[in-house]
C-alpha cells in the first residue's frame, strides 16, 4: 500500500483531516461556550447590551466561518479566523468577569482584568493577517515578510506595554488596583505601538492590490469578494457612524459579519461566480437611488420654493415621478453598469442577442447548429458540446 505524503503547499494543512476536524469544531465549541458565559456574567452583573457585547456577533461569524474553512480545507487562513473568534472570546469574557460589580463578590477579578489589558490586542494580527494571506494562505511574495515582522513586534508591543504598567487598567476597571506595576505607565510607547498599527491596515490593503493584479481569473473573483464585503461593511459603519445617532451597534454587527462570511463564499468557492453580479447590482441600485433622491428632492424645491405649492400634492407628485422614473432609469443604469463592471453577462447577453437576431434569418439546420455550437463556445468555452435535435440523433462538436 503506497504511503500517502503530506501535502507541504504553503497555506494549507492536509496531514491528518480528521485531527484538523477535531480540533476546529473543539474551539469553536469553546467559543460559543466562552460567549454564552460572557453574557450570563455580564447581564447578572448589571451590564446591558453594548458596545462590548456588539462583538459577540462578529466573533460567531469569525468562529464559524474560520471552522469551515479549516476542517474543509486545511487552509491557514481557517485557523486564523477561528483564532479570532476564539480571541475575541476570550477578551470578552475576562473584561465582563472584572468589570462586574460589585467586584468583591468574584475571587481574583483583580488579575482578570490584568489578563484582559494584556490580551486586549490578542486578535489584532489575527485580523490583519487573513488580509496579507488571502485567498490562498501565502504572502504575495517573499518581500512582505517584512511587513508580517512588523506586525508582529507592534503586538508584542501593545501587548507588554499593559502588561508591565498601569495603560488600560484604571480607564477599564476604576474600581480595581492594578496588581503588576513594575513601571511607570507607558502611555508614550503605547500610544505609538497604536500609531504604528494604523498604518498596517494600508500596507495589507496594497498587498491584495498587488495581489489582484498578478493573479488569474478565479484568484480575481476571490479577491473580489474580499473587497466587495470590505467596501459595503465601511460604507455601513460611515452611514451609521454619521445619521445612526450615537449607538450605531447594529450597523457594526452586521457590516463586520459579512467580511468573515465574504471569506468563506471565496474560499469555499460558494456562488464564487456571483460576485461581479453582486457587483453590478450594488452599483447600479445605488446610483439609481443617488439619482431618484436628486430628482424627488429636486421636484420638492421647485414646487414648495419655485412656485410655491406648499400642499400635500406637490409632494405627491414629486414621489410618483420617482416612481415613475424607477424602472427606465434603473434598466439604462443596469445596462450602462454591466458593461463597465460586469463584462461577462453584458457579452453574454451581446452574443445571444446577435445569435437570436441571426436566427429569425436561418433556413438551413445545418447551419443554425454550427452558430449555435459557435455562439456557445464563445460565449462559455465548454470542454464538449452536444446539439439535440428533435426527430434526430444528437450532433456533436
Amino acid at each position: 500500500m503506497p504511503q500517502q505524503l503530506p501535502d507541504r503547499r504553503l497555506g494549507t494543512a492536509r496531514a491528518s483531516p480528521g485531527r484538523a476536524r477535531w480540533l476546529a469544531g473543539t474551539l469553536l465549541g469553546l467559543t460559543i461556550v466562552l460567549l454564552a458565559s460572557s453574557l450570563v456574567i455580564g447581564f447578572t452583573g448589571g451590564e446591558t447590551w453594548n458596545v462590548v457585547f456588539a462583538f459577540i456577533p462578529v466573533a460567531i461569524a469569525f468562529a464559524v466561518v474560520g471552522a469551515l474553512v479549516a476542517a474543509r480545507t486545511g487552509n491557514n487562513l481557517g485557523w486564523l479566523l477561528l483564532g479570532t473568534g476564539v480571541g475575541a472570546a476570550v477578551v470578552l469574557v475576562t473584561r465582563v468577569y472584572a468589570a462586574r460589580v460589585p467586584a468583591s463578590e468574584l475571587p481574583a477579578a483583580e488579575w482578570v482584568g490584568w489578563i484582559f489589558t494584556v490580551i486586549l490586542w490578542i486578535t489584532a494580527p489575527l485580523l490583519v493577517l487573513p488580509v496579507l494571506l488571502f485567498p490562498d494562505g501565502r504572502l504575495p511574495s517573499p518581500r512582505w515578510r517584512p511587513v508580517v515582522w512588523v506586525v508582529i513586534i507592534d503586538w508584542l508591543a501593545l501587548m507588554v506595554c499593559p502588561a508591565l504598567s498601569d495603560v488600560n487598567f484604571s480607564s477599564n476597571f476604576p474600581r480595581l488596583r492594578d496588581p503588576v506595576m513594575l513601571v511607570a505607565p507607558l502611555g508614550t510607547a503605547y500610544n505609538l505601538a497604536e500609531v504604528v498599527w494604523t498604518l498596517v491596515f494600508p500596507v495589507g490593503a496594497a498587498a491584495m492590490i498587488v495581489r489582484f493584479r498578478r493573479s488569474g481569473h478565479e484568484q480575481r473573483l476571490q479577491l473580489k469578494w474580499f473587497m466587495y464585503a470590505s467596501a459595503i461593511a465601511a460604507v455601513i459603519v460611515l452611514a451609521a457612524s454619521q445619521f445612526g445617532g450615537n449607538d450605531p451597534l447594529a450597523a457594526f454587527e452586521i457590516a463586520f459579519t459579512l467580511i468573515p462570511a465574504a471569506v468563506g463564499i471565496a474560499i469555499l468557492k460558494y456562488r464564487l461566480y456571483d460576485i461581479d453580479r453582486l457587483i453590478s447590482r450594488t452599483l447600479a441600485y445605488a446610483i439609481v437611488t443617488g439619482l431618484l433622491v436628486g430628482v424627488y428632492a429636486g421636484l420638492v424645491l421647485l414646487a414648495t420654493q419655485v412656485f410655491r405649492l406648499h400642499t400635500p400634492v406637490a409632494v405627491a407628485a414629486a414621489t410618483l415621478a420617482a416612481a415613475a422614473l424607477f424602472n427606465p432609469l434603473r434598466r439604462r443604469v443596469q445596462h450602462t453598469v454591466d458593461r463597465r463592471f460586469n463584462r461577462v453577462r453584458y457579452d453574454a447577453d451581446q452574443t445571444v442577442a446577435a445569435f437570436a437576431a441571426q436566427l429569425r434569418d436561418a433556413v438551413d439546420l445545418d447551419a443554425v447548429r454550427a452558430d449555435l455550437v459557435a455562439v456557445v463556445n464563445k460565449a462559455v468555452e465548454p470542454s464538449r458540446i452536444s446539439v439535440w435535435i428533435a426527430g434526430g440523433g444528437p450532433g456533436h462538436a
